[in-house]
């Protein structure tokens, strides 16, 4: 049966189903029941599928308020109010598109503590721009989910951050050498920590739901900060600095870190126990590092408070791969913090005290084994992690109070 026949079928059976792919009732990215997908070597059928998508995305996009309509409603004095009666008949002048923000259900989620019944007119906008936003996002995220399942593979989302690029004012200033690092980069912080079981996809609506397609798009803020900029992941200069130190770690210039190279990150103090599970654990070339690999240790490392940084920590903690860490563990790992401080001349700690250190910050509810899910619900597992990988962590740690006490004296110092 040729690709023709079998297009005339399917058009030829009405869809009776409401929840179908094309259905009225469902709404934009929630799924429906699972269709049936044009085979590979289906060119024609999936050509067909792609174009059919796009032009009902581009249909839903023409249905949501552009640019033109959503005016900011001018402010003077004080903050401008509305009652329900006055909201009402403000949603029957306004155009169709409007229609479905002017409801009953709209009103009581704006309402808090207003007195006389009334929402704030400038929340209401910005709920409406908000809306707005999150829809013309999701088409723009659908238009490169070639499979049309609600879900972006790290080839779709490298698509759409590369065609993404030329948006954002921020970004004018990068080289087009540089693109396909800043891409590389970009997408790894949305897989790291939106597809911890690695399936190579993550939903459109996690996406949505992070934080991280936010910090992306503030970058079209021509204006933003210099400090902005330095706390956001997807800003030219965080991707540099990551870049750039990766390149100074390469010493041999071969494009690949070697544990050797790697032993130079951060302060220099990491020690070879936990490098030497680094290497073992995550995926190695001719055992040396590429640069998404890195990537993925520098978002562990630099957001150890995250559950998807303390999942990849743990991992390599765990040396037995027995889902929790025991004595014998911790021990295999603190050796190397005490030997470390006796070649920089320092009195090594006991083991048993840090041991009862670590038990007792992270409760676990088997007082004899650390499970992952202890380390998150504790809230200290950055701290814990810290102090069995990296001897200035440790020291950090070790000297805590005496720190406070010399940041508060600096502090009364500076008020003087």
């Amino acid at each position: 049966m040729d690709w023709k026949e079998v297009l005339r079928r399917r058009l030829a059976t009405p869809n009776t189903d409401p929840n179908s792919e094309f259905g009225r009732s469902r709404p934009l990215g929630q799924p429906g029941p699972k269709l049936e997908l044009p085979a590979e070597d289906e060119v024609l059928l999936q050509k067909l599928r792609e174009e059919s998508r796009a032009v009902f995305l581009q249909r839903k996009s023409r249905e949501l308020l552009d640019n033109e309509e959503l005016q900011t409603p001018p402010m003077i004095g004080e903050e401008a109010m509305i009652n329900y009666e006055n909201f009402l008949k403000v949603g029957e002048k306004a155009g169709p598109k409007c229609k479905q923000f002017f409801t009953a259900k709209v009103f009581a989620k704006l309402l808090h503590t207003d007195s006389y019944g009334r929402i704030s007119i400038m929340q209401f906008f910005n709920y409406v721009m908000r809306k707005v936003w999150l829809h013309q996002t999701r088409i723009g995220l659908s238009l490169y989910d070639v499979a049309g399942q609600g879900y972006l593979r790290e080839s779709d989302l490298e698509n759409y951050i590369l065609e993404l690029i030329p948006t954002l004012p921020q970004l004018d200033g990068l080289e087009k050498s540089f693109y396909s690092f800043y891409v590389c980069t970009a997408v790894r912080k949305f897989f790291f920590f939106l597809d911890p079981l690695r399936t190579g996809k993550i939903k459109i609506q996690d996406i949505l739901a992070c934080s991280f397609l936010d910090d992306l798009l503030e970058l079209r803020d021509e204006e933003l900060s210099k400090e902005s900029q330095e706390t956001n992941w997807f800003s030219a200069p965080s991707a540099l600095r990551v870049y750039g130190q990766y390149l100074n770690l390469d010493k041999d210039h071969n494009g690949m870190l070697s544990k050797e190279e790697l032993s130079r990150y951060g302060t220099a103090t990491m020690t070879n126990v936990f490098l030497d599970r680094v290497f073992q654990e995550c995926l190695t070339y001719d055992g040396e590092m590429d640069y998404k690999t890195y990537l993925d240790f520098v978002l562990a490392l630099e957001n150890r408070k995250e559950p998807a940084a303390l999942q990849y920590i743990f991992k390599l903690l765990d040396i037995e791969n027995k889902g929790y860490l025991n004595v014998f563990s911790l021990n295999y790992f603190f050796r190397a913090i005490q030997e470390l401080m006796k070649i920089h001349g320092q009195d090594p700690v006991s083991f048993q005290d840090v041991k009862d250190e670590i038990f007792d910050m992270v409760k676990p509810k088997d007082p004899l084994k650390i499970s992952l899910q202890d380390l998150i619900n504790s809230n200290q597992g950055d701290t814990v992690t810290t102090i069995l990988i990296d001897l200035n962590g440790f020291w950090t740690y070790e000297n805590r109070e005496a720190l406070v006490a010399n940041d508060e004296n600096s502090a009364d110092l500076d008020d003087t």
